[in-house]
């Protein structure tokens, strides 16, 4: 059976991308992974050097710092090569998939996600998300991406507690969230760490914190030039989720940073009994039917929306919300903004180490 590549991959051959591979020394991880996919004699071997080449991207790129890119072609590179890879045993379609999904996992922090243990942790997770819109600029960066590859693994003290930050950086697919990959990441997260904060890039020259999430999405193309309209697919969902991230602490540990931080109430909804969509600054009506969150009708809209909704599931106060960071024109001038990401993180997680010692002694591990 032919294998073909998916657009996104077939985007890696593109001189852009390239470049940054060349440049970044990433470009070395095809050879190296198509050496130990030869050397596999059978699925074990093959699972065991997939789950080893995509938690080295991912340790790389996250010890590199602040250039999402390499990681994002890297991994596509080992996609292509793993949905054309003709093993000596046989390999069946669900199996060649179980084999992607673990290169997926292990080079996005999925796999990698774990925390101390103890009651002197804070543990904060924080997402990003891979570049987009790569037809119309094929070099771009997420700055959302790079800000999960410079905050993992962040400690730092508060107060009486130490908080300790990680990672993990999401496709820019619908499929993924169809197949229920933010769940799969989060879920078992809700009730353990202390916030999970989504991330991803917004409108230039501000942050953006997305009080209001909606069940809608809006028919944006993601990078498999895949469009989607209709109903978030979750069962039983709500219309709208709400931040519980301390959006003041926020604001005031910024006002001497460069960008606002803006706390967004808009939404898009139909109200009640129908009619036209209307544009609402101060968040939705009663019985309304979600159009737009606060950060749009697209993939970032969504996360905010499945995570917030996977804290409200879990019957928890955690902090979990969206910012929305600001796009810049030069990858290089993402260094101002993960400083100001830095201070963000840190107020939501002073914030939740007060909430953990208000609490007294029930929040024991």
């Amino acid at each position: 059976m032919h294998h073909h590549t998916s657009p996104e991959e077939d985007r890696a051959g593109l001189p852009e991308p390239r470049t940054i591979l060349t440049r970044s020394g990433f470009s070395a991880a095809d050879p190296l992974f198509s050496a130990d996919l030869r050397t596999s004699a059978d699925l074990s071997q093959a699972r065991e050097a997939v789950a080893a080449h995509a938690s080295r991207l991912w340790t790389e790129a996250a010890r590199d710092g602040a250039d999402d890119r390499p990681l994002y072609w890297a991994r596509l590179v080992l996609a292509a090569r793993l949905r054309s890879w003709q093993p000596g045993f046989p390999l069946s379609e669900t199996e060649r998939a179980g084999l992607l999904h673990l290169l997926e996992t292990g080079s996005r922090g999925v796999a990698d996600l774990d925390f101390p243990h103890g009651d002197r942790w804070i543990r904060v997770i924080v997402t990003g998300f891979d570049p987009f819109h790569l037809d119309e600029d094929p070099a771009c960066s997420n700055p959302s991406g790079a800000a999960a590859l410079d905050l993992n693994g962040w400690t730092f003290p508060v107060g009486a507690h130490t908080a300790v930050v990680r990672t993990i950086v999401f496709p820019v697919r619908w499929a993924d969230f169809d197949a229920g990959l933010v769940e799969e990441a989060l879920a078992p997260w809700h009730g353990r760490a202390d916030a999970i904060v989504t991330l991803s890039r917004g409108r230039p020259g501000r942050f953006d914190l997305e009080v209001w999430n909606g069940a809608w999405r809006g028919g944006g193309e993601d990078n498999l030039r895949v469009s989607r309209t209709g109903r978030v697919p979750v069962p039983d969902a709500p219309q709208w989720t709400r931040s519980s991230l301390p959006h003041e602490p926020i604001t005031a540990a910024t006002e001497q940073s460069p960008y606002p931080v803006v706390v967004n109430t808009e939404v898009a909804e139909i109200p009640a009994g129908g009619g036209e969509t209307v544009v609402r600054p101060d968040g939705p009506t009663p019985e309304s039917t979600a159009r737009g969150g606060g950060g749009g009708d697209y993939l970032s809209n969504e996360i905010a929306y499945r995570n917030t909704l996977l804290r409200d599931e879990a019957g928890q106060r955690t902090p979990a919300g969206h910012v929305h960071l600001p796009k810049v024109a030069d990858p290089r001038d993402n260094a101002a903004v993960l400083a100001q990401v830095r201070l963000i993180v840190a107020a939501v997680a002073a914030d939740a180490a007060q909430t953990r010692a208000g609490d007294g002694a029930q929040a024991e591990d």
